[in-house]
């Protein structure tokens, strides 16, 4: 039996992929035809996965006119159905993913990037556990500047940060239930909501699980979400790295651990330490850590956000409890040992982060890396290698990186170069204006 089944009121599909800047493409179908969709899927054209942040062809990829614009047979996914409370009819997107005729996964697919890498995981019986930390900001973008919202109880707005405030929380309350009621519909498991330190700046956690391409979807599908409902709302909802100058940037941090085929921990002994496989994993992550760069930040407001002293890390470090370093091992349970990574913008896409950096984390068990010493005090006071600070030398870095090839392929580096090429150049005629408005809502 069908979801649709257990489901009479909902009026239309929508089907789609994430392309590689994470935006979804697909069709809206008739719920009448959607059981064709379920066994068949649906036919797209390959470059469909590789277009730019603006939804144009990508000038110089060979799957436009080289291969004739082909076609790609685009399959769901095994997530399936999933409602979407945002519209104002009762609407279910099926998720799908690329192959090409003869059944083979289409190597330029984010999706399967990722699914590539949890392979090479299970070959060596391993399982990465992840969660993912969605930081937003709820934005009254009516006017000629954008704002904070007016609170939907007082009709004030209060222009300070508000790290960690209940009364911030509460002065969007309803909101905030819509979007739980919403994640609880769509299977996305939200847990803490908590107020941030930009103005009307929030994080939701999202729950761990032993299957990182369902977190990936999850923070996917949150993204979706966040910003359908604030429109509902009467607001703007934005994972922007930066859209305001004056206040912290949206981060997307990730914590993982890996467990063997007895559920055990590899990240975790009787010591404050941990393992010698936690100590490979952190070296792996940031051996990677600078020509993975335009994974992390791949926009051209990512790199406002990657400033010194702005909650955002610019050095390739890690630490022991200490959020000023790039990777962080938190406290709390030595069962629990984790990794942090906390360099990724909320701009990205979380099929090609994830694969970022649960793939570091593979190459440095693969080789037996060994980290420098764990740094401690500021990371920001302190002689370290530092992040690409800008997009150019970014996309350059990743052009020669064999490294990220190693993670992603050449078919899939080639074509996310193309397209960052073309975004990086269009993006220098944009004013300041036309740039916010290119992002806000968009990443």
């Amino acid at each position: 039996m069908s979801w649709l089944d257990d489901h009479p009121e909902i009026r239309s599909v929508r089907c789609g992929v994430a392309d590689l800047n994470g935006q979804a493409r697909g069709k809206r179908v008739p719920r009448r035809f959607a059981a064709r969709l379920e066994h068949d899927g649906t036919r797209m054209p390959l470059s469909t996965v590789n277009v730019d942040i603006w939804g144009e062809d990508i000038i110089d990829s060979p799957l436009v006119f080289e291969m004739g614009d082909a076609d790609g047979v685009m399959l769901p996914t095994e997530r399936g159905y999933v409602p979407m409370p945002w519209l104002p009819a009762p609407s279910a997107l099926l998720p799908l993913w690329t192959y090409h005729e003869d059944g083979r996964p289409f190597a330029g697919d984010p999706r399967h990037a990722l699914a590539e890498v949890i392979k090479r995981y299970k070959a060596r019986g391993l399982t990465p556990v992840v969660a993912t930390e969605m930081e937003f900001y709820l934005i009254d973008d009516s006017g000629k500047e954008i704002r904070q919202p007016k609170s939907p109880r007082s009709g004030k707005r209060r222009d300070a940060a508000e790290i960690l405030s209940l009364r911030a929380l509460d002065a969007f309350d309803t909101f905030f239930n819509d979007l739980y009621d919403a994640c609880d519909a769509m299977g996305i498991p939200a847990e803490a909501a908590m107020s941030e330190s930009g103005l009307g700046q929030f994080e939701i956690n999202l729950q761990h699980v032993p299957d990182a391409l369902k977190a990936a979807d999850d923070a996917w599908l949150f993204k979706m979400l966040v910003r359908g409902l604030a429109r509902n709302h009467g607001m703007a909802a934005s994972f922007m790295a930066k859209p305001y100058e004056e206040y912290s940037g949206n981060g997307m941090h990730v914590h993982f651990s890996i467990i063997d085929e007895d559920g055990k921990n590899v990240f975790a002994n009787q010591s404050f330490e941990g393992t010698e496989t936690l100590r490979n994993a952190i070296a792996g992550c940031l051996a990677g850590m600078s020509e993975l760069a335009l994974i992390f930040a791949p926009h051209g407001n990512s790199y406002e956000r990657l400033v010194p002293e702005s909650h955002a890390p610019t050095a390739i470090c890690w630490a022991y409890e200490n959020r000023t370093a790039s990777v962080r091992v938190p406290g709390g349970s030595l069962a629990a040992r984790r990794i942090e990574h906390r360099v990724a913008g909320g701009d990205v896409n979380p099929y090609l982060f994830l694969a970022a950096v649960l793939g570091s984390a593979l190459i440095g068990i693969e080789d037996a890396m060994t980290p420098p010493p764990p740094i401690s005090g500021n990371a920001y006071d302190q002689k370290l290698p530092q992040l690409p600070t800008e997009w150019e030398t970014a996309i350059k870095v990743f052009d020669q990186s064999e490294f990220a090839r190693r993670i992603f392929g050449n078919e899939l580096v080639d074509n996310f170069l193309r397209t960052k090429r073309q975004e990086w150049r269009d993006f220098q005629e944009l004013t300041p204006d036309e740039q916010l408005a290119l992002y806000l809502d968009t990443v």
